[in-house]
Protein backbone atom coordinates (compact mmCIF):
# COMPACT_ATOMS: atom_id res chain seq x y z
CA UNK A 1 0.00 0.00 0.00
CA UNK A 2 1.16 3.34 -1.25
CA UNK A 3 2.10 5.14 1.79
CA UNK A 4 -0.02 8.39 1.02
CA UNK A 5 -2.95 6.17 1.59
CA UNK A 6 -2.00 6.01 4.86
CA UNK A 7 -4.09 7.33 7.91
CA UNK A 8 -1.57 9.11 9.77
CA UNK A 9 -2.79 9.05 13.61
CA UNK A 10 -1.71 11.02 16.70
CA UNK A 11 -2.14 9.26 19.89
CA UNK A 12 -2.34 11.54 22.90
CA UNK A 13 -1.73 9.90 26.55
CA UNK A 14 1.00 7.72 24.66
CA UNK A 15 2.72 6.24 28.26
CA UNK A 16 -1.07 5.41 29.31
CA UNK A 17 -2.67 1.91 29.70
CA UNK A 18 -4.81 2.72 26.24
CA UNK A 19 -1.95 4.62 24.87
CA UNK A 20 0.74 1.94 25.00
CA UNK A 21 -2.11 -0.41 23.33
CA UNK A 22 -3.45 2.20 20.82
CA UNK A 23 0.00 2.47 19.63
CA UNK A 24 0.75 -1.36 19.24
CA UNK A 25 -2.45 -1.55 17.40
CA UNK A 26 -1.39 0.99 15.31
CA UNK A 27 1.97 -0.08 13.96
CA UNK A 28 -0.17 -3.60 13.24
CA UNK A 29 -2.31 -2.02 11.01
CA UNK A 30 -1.74 -1.95 7.05
CA UNK A 31 -3.53 1.06 6.75
CA UNK A 32 -2.67 3.46 9.71
CA UNK A 33 0.93 4.84 10.58
CA UNK A 34 1.71 6.81 14.03
CA UNK A 35 2.41 10.09 13.09
CA UNK A 36 2.51 12.26 16.47
CA UNK A 37 1.99 10.77 20.08
CA UNK A 38 1.91 12.69 23.29
CA UNK A 39 2.49 12.81 27.56
CA UNK A 40 1.85 15.20 30.17
CA UNK A 41 4.58 18.17 30.35
CA UNK A 42 7.21 17.39 32.48
CA UNK A 43 7.44 13.53 32.33
CA UNK A 44 11.00 12.71 31.83
CA UNK A 45 9.96 10.48 29.03
CA UNK A 46 9.26 13.70 27.14
CA UNK A 47 11.17 13.37 24.02
CA UNK A 48 11.76 9.66 23.68
CA UNK A 49 10.72 7.02 20.85
CA UNK A 50 6.76 6.57 21.77
CA UNK A 51 6.83 2.77 20.79
CA UNK A 52 10.09 2.44 23.19
CA UNK A 53 7.97 3.75 26.11
CA UNK A 54 4.64 1.88 25.09
CA UNK A 55 6.93 -1.45 24.63
CA UNK A 56 5.94 -2.30 21.17
CA UNK A 57 9.62 -1.07 19.25
CA UNK A 58 10.77 1.56 17.60
CA UNK A 59 8.56 3.71 15.61
CA UNK A 60 10.76 6.66 14.99
CA UNK A 61 7.78 9.21 16.81
CA UNK A 62 9.12 11.29 19.85
CA UNK A 63 7.07 12.33 22.84
CA UNK A 64 5.85 15.47 22.45
CA UNK A 65 4.44 17.08 25.45
CA UNK A 66 1.84 18.74 23.29
CA UNK A 67 -0.81 18.06 21.25
CA UNK A 68 0.24 21.73 18.89
CA UNK A 69 3.93 19.63 18.41
CA UNK A 70 2.64 16.37 17.22
CA UNK A 71 -0.37 17.33 15.00
CA UNK A 72 1.42 19.12 12.14
CA UNK A 73 0.55 16.04 9.49
CA UNK A 74 -1.81 14.32 11.10
CA UNK A 75 -5.28 13.12 9.42
CA UNK A 76 -6.69 12.08 13.05
CA UNK A 77 -5.91 12.62 16.75
CA UNK A 78 -7.35 9.47 18.89
CA UNK A 79 -7.32 10.78 22.22
CA UNK A 80 -7.91 8.42 25.71
CA UNK A 81 -6.62 11.02 28.68
CA UNK A 82 -9.09 12.46 30.71
CA UNK A 83 -11.92 15.39 30.93
CA UNK A 84 -9.54 17.72 31.20
CA UNK A 85 -6.89 16.75 28.69
CA UNK A 86 -9.40 16.28 26.28
CA UNK A 87 -10.79 19.42 26.46
CA UNK A 88 -7.71 21.32 25.10
CA UNK A 89 -7.15 18.75 22.24
CA UNK A 90 -10.30 19.60 21.45
CA UNK A 91 -9.65 22.58 20.91
CA UNK A 92 -6.25 22.41 19.05
CA UNK A 93 -7.86 19.62 17.13
CA UNK A 94 -10.56 22.24 16.22
CA UNK A 95 -7.67 25.18 15.63
CA UNK A 96 -6.03 22.86 13.05
CA UNK A 97 -8.98 21.17 11.32
CA UNK A 98 -7.75 17.98 12.37
CA UNK A 99 -11.19 15.36 13.01
CA UNK A 100 -10.98 13.70 16.58
CA UNK A 101 -11.73 10.46 18.17
CA UNK A 102 -12.48 10.99 22.06
CA UNK A 103 -12.87 7.76 24.01
CA UNK A 104 -12.18 9.88 27.86
CA UNK A 105 -14.87 10.30 30.17
CA UNK A 106 -15.99 11.97 33.09
CA UNK A 107 -17.29 15.07 31.29
CA UNK A 108 -19.53 17.83 32.78
CA UNK A 109 -22.34 19.25 31.00
CA UNK A 110 -20.57 22.14 30.77
CA UNK A 111 -17.44 19.96 29.01
CA UNK A 112 -19.82 17.94 26.54
CA UNK A 113 -21.50 21.22 25.23
CA UNK A 114 -17.50 22.72 24.73
CA UNK A 115 -16.77 19.62 23.20
CA UNK A 116 -20.36 20.07 21.04
CA UNK A 117 -19.46 23.25 19.66
CA UNK A 118 -16.05 22.00 18.44
CA UNK A 119 -17.81 19.97 15.85
CA UNK A 120 -18.72 23.08 13.97
CA UNK A 121 -14.90 23.21 12.78
CA UNK A 122 -14.01 19.35 12.69
CA UNK A 123 -16.14 15.75 12.48
CA UNK A 124 -15.84 14.10 16.24
CA UNK A 125 -16.69 10.49 17.41
CA UNK A 126 -17.23 10.90 21.13
CA UNK A 127 -18.37 7.68 22.84
CA UNK A 128 -17.77 6.44 26.83
CA UNK A 129 -16.86 3.23 25.04
CA UNK A 130 -15.23 2.45 21.74
CA UNK A 131 -15.49 -1.49 21.73
CA UNK A 132 -17.83 -3.08 19.24
CA UNK A 133 -20.06 -5.12 21.47
CA UNK A 134 -20.69 -2.49 24.40
CA UNK A 135 -21.97 -0.63 21.54
CA UNK A 136 -24.63 -3.43 20.61
CA UNK A 137 -24.85 -4.19 24.81
CA UNK A 138 -26.42 -0.29 24.19
CA UNK A 139 -28.77 -1.05 21.54
CA UNK A 140 -29.68 -4.66 23.39
CA UNK A 141 -30.86 -2.83 26.12
CA UNK A 142 -32.74 -0.30 24.99
CA UNK A 143 -34.49 -2.66 23.03
CA UNK A 144 -35.07 -5.20 26.23
CA UNK A 145 -36.42 -2.54 28.25
CA UNK A 146 -38.75 -1.58 25.84
CA UNK A 147 -40.27 -5.14 25.26
CA UNK A 148 -40.64 -6.13 28.93
CA UNK A 149 -41.77 -1.92 29.86
CA UNK A 150 -41.96 -0.76 33.33
CA UNK A 151 -43.09 -4.20 34.97
CA UNK A 152 -39.35 -4.79 35.50
CA UNK A 153 -37.42 -3.43 38.00
CA UNK A 154 -33.55 -2.52 35.96
CA UNK A 155 -30.53 -2.11 37.72
CA UNK A 156 -27.03 -1.09 36.47
CA UNK A 157 -23.91 -2.79 37.92
CA UNK A 158 -20.63 -1.96 36.86
CA UNK A 159 -16.86 -3.22 37.90
CA UNK A 160 -13.32 -1.12 37.24
CA UNK A 161 -9.96 -1.92 38.21
CA UNK A 162 -8.62 0.13 41.29
CA UNK A 163 -7.20 3.23 39.45
CA UNK A 164 -10.54 4.10 37.40
CA UNK A 165 -10.60 8.03 38.62
CA UNK A 166 -14.59 8.54 37.79
CA UNK A 167 -17.33 6.79 38.83
CA UNK A 168 -19.98 5.62 37.72
CA UNK A 169 -18.20 5.01 34.66
CA UNK A 170 -19.00 6.49 30.83
CA UNK A 171 -20.27 3.07 30.15
CA UNK A 172 -22.71 2.92 32.51
CA UNK A 173 -23.94 5.94 32.58
CA UNK A 174 -24.75 5.29 28.92
CA UNK A 175 -26.61 2.30 29.28
CA UNK A 176 -29.08 4.25 31.85
CA UNK A 177 -29.47 7.05 29.50
CA UNK A 178 -30.70 4.58 27.01
CA UNK A 179 -32.82 2.64 29.21
CA UNK A 180 -34.48 5.43 30.62
CA UNK A 181 -35.38 6.61 27.24
CA UNK A 182 -36.69 3.53 26.67
CA UNK A 183 -38.75 3.19 29.50
CA UNK A 184 -39.27 7.43 29.16
CA UNK A 185 -37.64 8.15 32.46
CA UNK A 186 -34.90 10.83 33.19
CA UNK A 187 -31.81 9.84 32.93
CA UNK A 188 -30.72 12.27 36.07
CA UNK A 189 -33.84 12.09 38.41
CA UNK A 190 -34.77 8.93 38.46
CA UNK A 191 -31.36 7.04 39.16
CA UNK A 192 -30.78 5.74 42.40
CA UNK A 193 -27.09 5.30 43.06
CA UNK A 194 -26.58 4.52 46.88
CA UNK A 195 -28.80 2.95 49.46
CA UNK A 196 -28.24 2.73 53.04
CA UNK A 197 -30.25 2.10 56.06
CA UNK A 198 -33.82 1.18 56.30
CA UNK A 199 -34.96 2.67 52.79
CA UNK A 200 -37.83 0.52 52.26
CA UNK A 201 -39.09 -0.80 49.74
CA UNK A 202 -37.85 -0.14 45.95
CA UNK A 203 -39.97 2.26 44.14
CA UNK A 204 -41.09 1.80 40.96
CA UNK A 205 -39.99 4.29 37.93
CA UNK A 206 -36.16 3.94 39.05
CA UNK A 207 -32.88 2.95 37.78
CA UNK A 208 -30.36 1.60 39.69
CA UNK A 209 -26.85 2.00 39.21
CA UNK A 210 -23.98 0.55 41.35
CA UNK A 211 -20.25 1.06 40.99
CA UNK A 212 -17.43 -1.69 42.12
CA UNK A 213 -13.59 -1.04 42.10
CA UNK A 214 -11.15 -3.19 42.44
CA UNK A 215 -8.05 -5.32 41.14
CA UNK A 216 -7.04 -4.74 37.61
CA UNK A 217 -10.96 -5.76 35.78
CA UNK A 218 -10.26 -4.00 32.81
CA UNK A 219 -14.39 -3.31 32.42
CA UNK A 220 -17.37 -5.09 33.12
CA UNK A 221 -20.79 -4.33 32.87
CA UNK A 222 -24.29 -5.84 33.42
CA UNK A 223 -28.03 -4.88 33.09
CA UNK A 224 -30.67 -6.64 35.25
CA UNK A 225 -34.02 -6.80 34.43
CA UNK A 226 -36.01 -8.15 37.34
CA UNK A 227 -39.54 -9.31 37.16
CA UNK A 228 -41.30 -11.52 39.35
CA UNK A 229 -40.39 -15.41 39.34
CA UNK A 230 -37.97 -14.37 36.36
CA UNK A 231 -34.93 -12.13 35.55
CA UNK A 232 -33.24 -11.17 32.32
CA UNK A 233 -29.36 -10.33 32.32
CA UNK A 234 -27.02 -8.17 29.36
CA UNK A 235 -23.23 -8.83 30.17
CA UNK A 236 -20.16 -7.60 28.68
CA UNK A 237 -17.06 -8.28 29.93
CA UNK A 238 -14.10 -6.87 28.72
CA UNK A 239 -10.61 -9.07 29.21
CA UNK A 240 -8.48 -6.63 27.29
CA UNK A 241 -7.73 -3.01 26.28
CA UNK A 242 -7.40 -4.64 22.77
CA UNK A 243 -11.25 -4.42 21.84
CA UNK A 244 -10.99 -0.68 22.78
CA UNK A 245 -7.62 0.02 20.81
CA UNK A 246 -9.39 -1.45 17.78
CA UNK A 247 -13.03 0.17 18.05
CA UNK A 248 -11.18 3.11 18.36
CA UNK A 249 -8.79 2.34 15.28
CA UNK A 250 -12.00 1.60 13.34
CA UNK A 251 -13.17 4.82 14.34
CA UNK A 252 -10.14 6.85 13.52
CA UNK A 253 -10.64 5.12 9.72
CA UNK A 254 -13.80 5.99 9.47
CA UNK A 255 -14.36 10.15 10.18
CA UNK A 256 -11.38 10.81 8.59
CA UNK A 257 -14.44 10.56 5.60
CA UNK A 258 -16.83 12.58 7.41
CA UNK A 259 -18.68 16.07 7.26
CA UNK A 260 -17.58 18.20 11.15
CA UNK A 261 -20.64 16.97 13.40
CA UNK A 262 -20.80 15.18 16.77
CA UNK A 263 -20.58 11.01 16.30
CA UNK A 264 -20.56 8.27 17.82
CA UNK A 265 -20.01 4.29 17.53
CA UNK A 266 -23.86 3.94 16.33
CA UNK A 267 -22.60 6.19 13.58
CA UNK A 268 -18.83 4.62 12.81
CA UNK A 269 -20.63 0.79 13.25
CA UNK A 270 -23.16 1.84 11.03
CA UNK A 271 -26.22 0.30 13.39
CA UNK A 272 -29.84 1.79 13.01
CA UNK A 273 -31.18 4.09 15.70
CA UNK A 274 -33.51 3.23 18.11
CA UNK A 275 -36.70 3.69 16.88
CA UNK A 276 -39.06 6.04 19.12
Amino acid sequence: MEEAKLVRVVVTGAAGRMGGVLIGAVRKADDLVLAGATEREGKEIIGLDAGLVAGVGITQVPLRAHLEEAIESADVVVDFTNADASLDHARVCAEREVPLVLGSTGFSASARAEIAGRTQKIPIVMAPNMSVGVNVLFRLAGEVAKVLGPGFDVEVLEVHHRLKRDAPSGTALRLVEVVADSLGLDPERDVISSRSGAIGERPAGKIGLQALRGGDVVGEHTVYFLGNGERLELTHKASSRANFAAGALRAARWVVHQRPGLYDMTDVLGLPRPTP
